[in-house]
């Protein structure tokens, strides 16, 4: 069976990373793969941003959406010291939704906003390192 991926993450910009959401459903190994690949952009052990391109994302299963806050817990320290802030961009409401529910189960250790706009949420980014 062929691995659809959940999200890509872009680096080229680092240290502003870009996690793009496919418009995959979440299943628990796409799900676990993007944890995974969330986690290693902290590898370098430098400031990062991270923009949250959501405009094709589809809500995360609830047991999905408690593995995020559960990873947010999880590696809190880790987040607070390297990540500068996090953009979304989320123009659906249904996805404003469900990542409230999930900052809802576990806040977040950093600044965050969320835009309609890509460049809106970069400037942002930018303007935090």
């Amino acid at each position: 069976m062929e691995h659809k991926p959940y999200a890509v993450i872009d680096n080229s910009a680092f240290p502003i990373v870009k996690v793009s959401f496919t418009g995959e459903k979440s299943t628990d190994l796409n799900f676990h793969h993007y944890l995974k690949a969330l986690k290693e952009c902290y590898s370098h052990q430098q400031p990062i941003a991270i923009i949250f391109e959501a405009t094709k994302a589809v809500t995360p299963k609830f047991s999905h959406q408690n593995q995020q806050a559960n990873w947010i817990k999880e590696n809190w320290t880790l987040i607070q010291n390297q990540c500068q802030g996090t953009a979304y961009i989320i123009p659906s409401l249904i996805i404003k939704i469900a990542l409230k529910s999930i900052l809802l189960l576990q806040k977040q250790p950093v600044p965050y906003k969320v835009f309609s706009i890509e460049k809106d949420g970069k400037d942002w980014l930018k303007s935090l390192l």
